[in-house]
Order: C-alpha cells, then structure tokens, then sequence
C-alpha cells in the first residue's frame, strides 16, 4: 500500500501529538444499530442517534435477526432513521429463511421507503449450533444476494468480511475467494467482523489485495460494552480475545464507570494504530449506545459537523 505525502504528514503528526490531540478529523465513520424490542430500549435507541447525528456518519446500519425474526422492527427502524433525520440508513437483509420472492418484496419495501443502501449477509441459522442450510428457492450465500439486489434496483451494498475468517469456512483462503465472489457480484464495500489488534486487520487487508480483491474494507470497532459478552460473542464469530484484554477488564463487572473509561481506552488505541496504518473509515458496533463510539470519534478528530469551519 502506497501512502501519499499528505497521508504521510497526517501520520507524522499523529505519532507526535498527546492523546491524539491534533488529528485533523480527516475520516469517515458509520455506526450500527439493532431494532429495540421495549418502548424503553426505543428510547434508548433514540437517544443514542440523536448524539451520534451531529458526527455526520457516512450512514448508519439497523441489524436483522436471524430468520428474519426482527424483520418488521429493522424495517421500521430504518424506515423511521430515513424519514425522520438527515442519515442515510442501511438495513440488514440475509438469506435466512426467505425465498427469492420474499426478500424481494423485502428489499422494494426499502427502495419505496427511501433506503438506497443494503448490508447482504448470508444470515446465521435461526437456531444456534445447527449448520447453516439454504431456503429451498432462496438464496444459496450472499454473493448470490448481492447479484439478486442488482438485478433490482441499483442498491449500494456493503458486504461482510472476517478477519479471522469465518468459523464455516474451511480455509482462509476459501473465505477470501468468498470475499471476492460477493465484491464480483456488484458489493461497494466489506466491513469486517469486530477484531481486537491492529495486524490482524493489516494481514487481512494485505491478503484481500493479494486476492484481487481492490474494495474498500472497512474494519468494524466494537468497544467492550461487558468483557463476558464480547468474549461469548468472539467465541461465536472466531475473533480471537487477547489475553491482555482480560487482564485488563478483570474485576471491572459491578464498576460500569471504570470499565467504560477502560473501554474507551481500548478501542481508541485499536483505532489509533489503524489510522497510523492508512486507515480512514471506521464502523462502530454501538450495541445502541452512544457514548463510547462518540468518545473514540472525539479522540479520532471528529468533531460535530456545525462546529466545523
């Protein structure tokens, strides 16, 4: 990777400058939601991309349950985020338990609505530790997704990519080629499954160039909301959990202050090391919270877009 003069001298700067203090704020950020189930977590919801608005995010994505279990709360979540602010909202389709027909009802849904903008997963199974299995008239995987919402309307869509590869894939490399029939079929860009050091990103990205593959790739932060969460959801996805991290999070579960302050601290050091890597665009697993993404964004240089000269 070749990085320009400009870049060059933004980094310099970087490595110089206390806590981040003067980065120039020369990025772009997106932030994903899930679809509240409560009036309460509504609310929280809410709230949380009242904060995040300001930040002018390159657009923000609503999650889809598997087999579609949220899919009307992720269509009227999103459907709202289009109507009601000035983001541009992506929603979440999968392959689970749909057949070709149904998604597209699904997907002219979003396009009446407004929505230009779609995450084609293939979904995991609606029931945990059963193998995946394809809907009989369904899609077989995401790459056949992507080609379908080509063929129509012309959606952008954004794609999955694992750095540690995906736990049903045989290889790393099989996953890789996977990666590239999805980008092939007409994908925008791949955000990556949530990882917790700076190489494994950088190896990835270098083995997806040396693939062929020349899309954006965006890595996917997820700040540690609750340790015992993140390492059952790492345990799931195949992201490996240094052990440092526990170290460092250990006697923090009834002290959420501290263990946000930490959080904070640990992400914003994953997304510094990034950036001194070429880095430029970041997507924030937000768990529907705002304050952590907002404090990494800050730290990163982002700064609400009326205060910006």
């Amino acid at each position: 990777m070749t990085i320009s003069p400009d870049a060059a001298h933004q980094e310099r700067i970087a490595r110089e400058s206390p806590l981040f203090a003067t980065l120039p704020g020369d990025i772009d950020v997106s932030f994903e939601f899930f679809p509240p189930k409560t009036e309460k977590m509504n609310e929280q919801l809410w709230e949380a991309i009242e904060t995040l608005v300001p930040l002018g995010p390159r657009f923000v994505s609503v999650t889809y349950g598997a087999g579609g279990s949220t899919r009307e709360r992720t269509h009227g979540t999103v459907a709202r985020i289009q109507r009601e602010t000035p983001l541009e909202a992506a929603a979440h389709l999968t392959c689970v338990e749909a057949t070709k027909e149904e998604i597209a009802e699904v997907a002219e849904d979003y396009w009446n609505a407004g929505v230009r903008h779609i995450v084609a997963l293939r979904g995991d199974p609606p029931e945990a530790g059963k193998p995946y299995a394809g809907h009989p008239g369904g899609y077989e995987n995401a790459a056949a997704l992507v080609a379908g919402l080509r063929a129509l309307h012309p959606f952008e869509i954004s794609v999955a990519a694992y750095p540690e590869c995906h736990p049903d894939s045989p290889s790393a490399e099989a996953d890789l080629d996977n990666l590239k029939r999805k980008i092939d079929a007409g994908a925008s860009r791949a955000i990556t499954q949530f990882f917790f050091e700076p190489e494994t990103f950088f190896r990835f990205r270098d083995d997806a160039a040396a693939a062929g593959i020349d899309a954006e790739i965006v890595p996917g932060i997820m700040p540690v909301m609750s340790f015992a969460a993140v390492a059952r959801m790492s345990a799931m996805c195949g992201a490996e959990v240094p052990s440092w991290m526990e170290t460092l999070f250990e006697g923090l579960d009834d002290k959420p202050s501290a263990r946000q302050l930490v959080s904070a601290a640990v992400a914003s050091r994953l997304c510094h090391k990034l950036y001194m890597g070429g880095v430029r665009q970041f997507h924030f697993y937000t768990l529907n919270r705002a304050e952590l993404a907002y404090a990494i964004c800050h730290l990163l240089g982002v700064r609400p877009k009326e205060f910006v000269q």
